[in-house]
């Protein structure tokens, strides 16, 4: 995809803070709101700007313990892997699943309360699952970088 200067400042101001209104936005850009109105919605339809979220803090809502799980398959066939997606699709405390390479099948990012609630977690809903074989989880400590932003 080729953007201009100004779709990449557009898209770093929009990464910043995406409730900015195309008035401050055409301000900062030196643009008309027109403009910068017609390159939001160009920028939309090609799909670069997929959609607008509030990033909401999980320690505030005490659901700040993050996990990091590797899950291997008992076999990797298609019917397991479409079972395991299916499943994990379903689970609200799954943040992040990638099908990945090397030793585990999967990296699952998981949010959860405690540890109480993590290994309600695991025992009730992911190694219950029969194309599980195993899993290993590694418990963050401190976060030191989490962003959404994607350089430009």
């Amino acid at each position: 995809m080729n953007l201009d200067t100004i779709d990449r400042q557009l898209l770093k101001h929009l990464q910043q803070d995406a409730k900015q209104t195309n008035k401050e936005l055409s301000l900062k850009l030196n643009l008309s709101v027109t403009a910068v109105y017609e390159r939001i919605k160009k920028l939309e339809r090609q799909g670069v700007i997929r959609q607008y979220v509030a990033l909401v803090d999980g320690d505030t809502l005490e659901m700040g313990f993050t996990v990091f799980c590797h899950i291997k398959l008992v076999k990797h066939s298609e019917e397991n892997i479409t079972k395991f997606e299916t499943k994990v699709l379903q689970l609200p405390e799954v943040m992040e699943c990638f099908h990945v390479s090397g030793d585990y099948d999967y990296l699952l990012k998981v949010l959860v309360k405690d540890m109480e609630h993590f290994r309600e977690f695991m025992v009730n809903k992911v190694t219950s699952m029969e194309h599980v074989g195993s899993t290993t989880s590694s418990f963050t400590i401190h976060e030191v970088k989490n962003t959404t932003a994607i350089a430009l």
